[in-house]
């Protein structure tokens, strides 16, 4: 399945059997403020906001599907969460799992704290610093959209994992062809999966700690 309008988009998320009380008013007043707060700072491309539900919305919501319900102990770690996708997303849709979202740039950390606190989402923390000094916290999942290249993500985001943790990682069309390209080890900790909002991109979805914890290139 590949959805492909945003009305599927909203549909498909509508009738998630994970959708808690309230996540799908909380939803749009998310839409909402991204609108207001794009006016002030690009958070993500115009040309996105047309398709809001399908390419962010949906698209962060996805993850969960590839995570299993009962995640060992440790927060979510989302990394250079931006806009907050997918780490809004989550935190919505999973009100009880502890979600961190780490944003190295002033503005966007701000929009952050301010999206959990109108959301009431009281299970997030923004970690306003670069990953390389960000507090250590052992992860029960970790996400990255759009943050760094394979390598560099891998080598920068080890010390957080655990040999329970999860990673959803979404990639475009050259997601399968950075993993052909990482070490043996590495390949064989994660496997591909399709992106159900966009033929051309995929989700590298993994477990454990990577094998080899390199300088960060």
């Amino acid at each position: 399945m590949i959805l492909s309008s945003e009305r599927e988009a909203r549909d498909w998320l509508v009738s998630r059997d994970d959708l808690p009380p309230g996540a799908y008013q909380r939803l749009l007043r998310l839409e909402t403020m991204l609108r207001a707060e794009n006016a002030r700072q690009n958070l993500v491309s115009a040309a996105s906001l047309d398709w809001l539900w399908l390419r962010h919305f949906a698209d962060s919501a996805q993850l969960l599907d590839h995570v299993p319900r009962e995640t060992p102990p440790g927060p979510w770690l989302d990394l250079g969460s931006g806009a907050g996708f997918p780490g809004l997303v989550v935190a919505l849709l999973r009100p009880k799992l502890a979600v961190v979202l780490v944003e190295s740039r002033a503005k966007r950390a701000a929009w952050l704290q301010r999206a959990a606190a109108e959301l009431a989402l009281d299970n997030v923390t923004v970690a306003g610093a670069r990953l390389e000094t960000a507090p250590f916290a052992a992860a029960s999942v970790i996400s990255a959209r759009a943050f760094a290249p394979l390598p560099r993500l891998i080598a920068l985001s080890a010390r957080f994992s655990t040999p329970q943790t999860r990673w959803v990682l979404p990639k475009g069309r050259r997601g399968s062809q950075e993993l052909r390209a990482m070490p043996k080890s590495i390949q064989t900790m994660f496997h591909v999966e399709q992106s159900i909002t966009d033929a051309d991109s995929v989700i590298l979805v993994g477990a454990g700690v990577p094998p080899q914890r390199t300088k960060a290139p």
